[in-house]
């Protein structure tokens, strides 16, 4: 399936890998189809790393979510630039709704061992278009909010997100 996220900079177009991460695909697909990301925000932005989201408001309040999801970084698929991947805690299974677009190839995220620091993250799927809205979003001015760090100065919406094929 193919998700759009129209944001405040411009449009990104998602192609989801539901063969090699059925459950993260599911997942995601599950909040895109109840409205969740609508009104979220894009707020961590890191340049030549990654521009993460999914799970605040534009108040920095974080939303309700679903319970977490197993982590199928197993699935083979890399953190190259443009793949989208679930965000989690240092916990290996507490990805839940946020998720990061790769900046460039971050392959050191990828799944080494089953071992705390070894699981990596689970990429399930790829920006088919609108890269370079992702490069646009990933060069933003960011800052310091209450405990956040790399917090875009200005507010980069996710206004909705939509399946579209």
């Amino acid at each position: 399936p193919k998700v759009k996220l129209t944001t405040s900079y411009g449009d990104i177009v998602l192609e989801l890998d539901q063969e090699n991460a059925p459950i993260s695909t599911d997942n995601f697909l599950s909040y895109v189809e109840s409205g969740f990301y609508n009104e979220t925000i894009f707020h961590r932005v890191i340049s030549g790393f990654m521009i993460q989201g999914g799970g605040l408001t534009e108040d920095m309040q974080n939303k309700e979510t679903d319970k977490p999801i197993k982590n199928e970084a197993t699935n083979g698929l890399s953190n190259k630039r443009g793949t989208i991947a679930m965000a989690r805690t240092s916990e290996p299974h507490s990805a839940s709704s946020q998720f990061f677009i790769n900046h460039k190839d971050n392959d050191f995220l990828d799944f080494k061992d089953e071992s705390p620091n070894g699981w990596g993250y689970c990429v399930f799927g790829i920006v088919v278009n609108g890269l370079d809205i992702v490069d646009e979003i990933a060069n933003v001015e960011t800052g310091n909010y209450g405990p956040y760090s790399d917090v875009p100065k200005d507010v980069i919406q996710i206004i909705s997100v939509k399946i579209s094929e």
